[in-house]
């Protein structure tokens, strides 16, 4: 018979270490710790494209016409819809915080600056990455859809806002102290879904109003007390609204109100901006009256802003623009 040697295992201290406080784990469970080392063992190696369901992601994309072009437009549109997911994480993270610090609210606010800088660094993709021709081709095949009924993008502003800041600019101070479900009759929105010719709602913003407008209505009473306006006058009269914690509301202010709705405008213009009238946009919104952000004056932090500057909101960066 052949000899068979003692299989003596010398664990390292650090092995042996996390060994006991994964006993100690599943015993405080009532867990036999053996099964769960046995399905560890089993278990095949994680990979990249599982783990982020790769095939299911590429496999999204369903075009609607022959042009090659709209692949972008749909990926494009993916895309933004997953950066605003992850600024609608950090929000939840914010308002739900059981013991909000100034810092945990700066550090998570310089996050969702950071992936609207992105978007907005990104949208050249849309202004300049597609054939104007074939834009304005198999847009036709998409009504009444269209980016406008990002029910994402309005609760990002719902959650960084008191609700009557989102109101249309000449009924602002008219409702300042109204309901919510009253306020929200007149959200600056609506204002850029009407039909150019009669003022009557679109059907993009019927079906838009029927998918979320009581999640919005329901996020407003659950937001008034979080919202990040009331958490930042909050600081302030504690006299903690840090110098750090103002710029990095004051640049979601420009980044939302501002650079992101000023990219759409780039893109309205280079592709429905045609002499001798411009083309309606996908939906029918109004996009000359609804995007520029001088029109709307549309700010969340009206306390961290001069008069100058809010009187001049949005201004230079259109003239840049058109200039």
């Amino acid at each position: 018979m052949p000899f068979l040697l003692p299989l003596i295992m010398n664990f390292h201290p650090e092995i042996e270490e996390r060994l006991q406080r994964l006993q100690e784990k599943y015993e405080a469970m009532g867990q036999d710790m053996t099964s769960y080392l046995d399905g560890l063992l089993y278990a095949d190696f994680l990979t990249y494209w599982d783990y982020i369901h790769l095939d299911t992601l590429l496999s999204l994309q369903s075009p609607k016409t022959p042009f090659p072009d709209e692949e972008i437009f749909i990926i494009y549109h993916q895309i933004t819809e997953l950066y605003f997911k992850l600024a609608l994480h950090e929000c939840h993270q914010i308002a739900e915080a059981a013991s909000l610090t100034v810092e945990f609210f700066t550090a998570r606010l310089k996050r969702i600056n950071r992936y609207f800088g992105a978007l907005t660094q990104s949208f050249e993709i849309m202004v300049d990455g597609m054939e104007k021709e074939q834009f304005l081709k198999f847009r036709m095949s998409l009504l009444p859809a269209s980016g406008f009924q990002s029910g994402q993008y309005r609760m990002i502003e719902i959650y960084a806002t008191d609700f009557v800041n989102l109101v249309a600019k000449d009924k602002r101070e008219e409702l300042r102290n109204a309901p919510i479900e009253d306020q929200f009759e007149y959200i600056y929105w609506k204002f850029g879904a009407t039909e150019l010719s009669t003022g009557k709602k679109t059907l993009t913003l019927k079906q838009f109003e029927k998918k979320y407008a009581k999640t919005f209505i329901e996020l407003g009473h659950t937001a008034a007390n979080h919202n990040f306006n009331t958490l930042a006058l909050k600081f302030k009269a504690e006299g903690q609204l840090t110098p750090e914690l103002q710029t990095q509301l004051k640049q979601l202010d420009v980044n939302v109100n501002v650079n992101w709705p000023l990219s759409h405008y780039k893109s309205a213009v280079r592709y429905l901006n045609r002499e001798p009238e411009e083309i309606k946009a996908t939906g029918g919104t109004n996009w000359q009256k609804y995007l520029p952000p001088r029109f709307q004056k549309r700010i969340f932090y009206p306390s961290l802003w001069s008069a100058q500057e809010i009187e001049d909101w949005g201004k230079a960066w259109v003239e840049d623009v058109l200039g």
